[in-house]
């Protein structure tokens, strides 16, 4: 049977339309820019930012500043979603798998059942998702022991309208006074609460439906929980991944790029170089795994845990 081409017309139209979806997103950030700067020129939407000028009052027993656990955890957050982003892009897009992985059925996970074999890819990503997982739980743990969730928890209802007045400020171009050393805006504080405690478990239980792991003899809960609805929501949460971590960086690098650093990798409030240079050594890090995470290096790691071939 001969193998089916693309036609020339499919491709040649995916092109067209990427040439026209980047002229379309800049000029609809330019029109919500000027909106934004004419809502803000009116009385009344100024009288309402006045009255909620973008960030809710913390609780009085709210901690100030960061710990050192907490930029650790930054890090290994960053490093672990870098590379789940790319093994999950792999895993949706890859024809031709570099080889195949089968788990050893005669270690300390035994199953009555022969293990399912899986691309070299996938046993990647789902490493990197339960090292993830992992350091997420680590992550709750002192999150709340330390009392750090009063920072990215909503704990009142103006937060709402403060998220509001803070996006009208971005918007308009005259941003919000930030000083996340002591509290978050009231946007940023929804969209930390959002990847935390949204985004993270969705990505999770999503992923764990789709993965070999789950029962699949299971057929009542499997009707209650199809895979056609994992699948669905796993996807669409990659891409909140990949626009909060875009948009996280700008904000970081144009809202006084050497105190945010600071704040998140030298656990000091000052504008001094100590965070730029612990932070581009994660960057470092980051690129090395990226160009380490290819088949010759993942193979002899994958051996240790089952069975390579191709």
């Amino acid at each position: 049977m001969a193998t089916p081409t693309k036609k020339p017309g499919a491709a040649t139209g995916k092109r067209s339309r990427l040439y026209w979806a980047v002229p379309a997103v800049l000029v609809g950030l330019v029109l919500a820019v000027l909106i934004a700067r004419l809502l803000m020129g009116l009385p009344a939407v100024a009288s309402f930012v006045a009255d909620y000028p973008g960030h809710s009052e913390l609780p009085a027993n709210a901690p100030v500043g960061f710990p050192a656990w907490l930029a650790w955890q930054h890090f290994l957050n960053g490093f672990f979603l870098l590379l789940i982003i790319r093994t999950g892009w792999q895993v949706r897009t890859t024809t031709r798998p570099s080889g195949h992985w089968t788990r050893n059925n005669k270690g300390l996970i035994r199953t009555r059942n022969a293990p399912t074999k899986i691309s070299l890819e996938l046993w990647f990503h789902l490493t990197l998702d339960a090292l993830w997982i992992l350091n997420g739980l680590v992550f709750a743990v002192l999150l709340f022991a330390t009392g750090q969730w009063t920072r990215i928890v909503p704990t009142s209802w103006d937060v709402v309208p403060n998220a509001l007045s803070a996006a009208l400020q971005y918007a308009s171009l005259d941003w919000p006074v930030e000083d996340g050393w002591i509290n978050y805006n009231a946007l940023q504080l929804l969209a930390y609460f959002v990847t935390v405690f949204i985004a993270a478990p969705l990505a999770f239980i999503t992923g764990l439906r789709m993965s070999s792991a789950w029962p699949k003899k299971a057929a009542g809960l499997n009707k209650a929980y199809p895979i056609e609805w994992a699948r669905a929501v796993h996807f669409p949460v990659m891409i909140y991944f990949v626009a909060f971590i875009v948009v996280h960086v700008f904000l970081v690098l144009t809202t006084g790029v050497l105190r945010n650093l600071n704040h998140m990798y030298g656990v000091r409030d000052d504008d001094g170089w100590f965070g730029f240079w612990v932070f581009l050594a994660s960057v470092a890090v980051m690129v090395a795994a990226w160009f380490l995470a290819r088949p010759i290096f993942l193979r002899p790691i994958a051996s240790l845990m089952g069975k390579v071939s191709r």
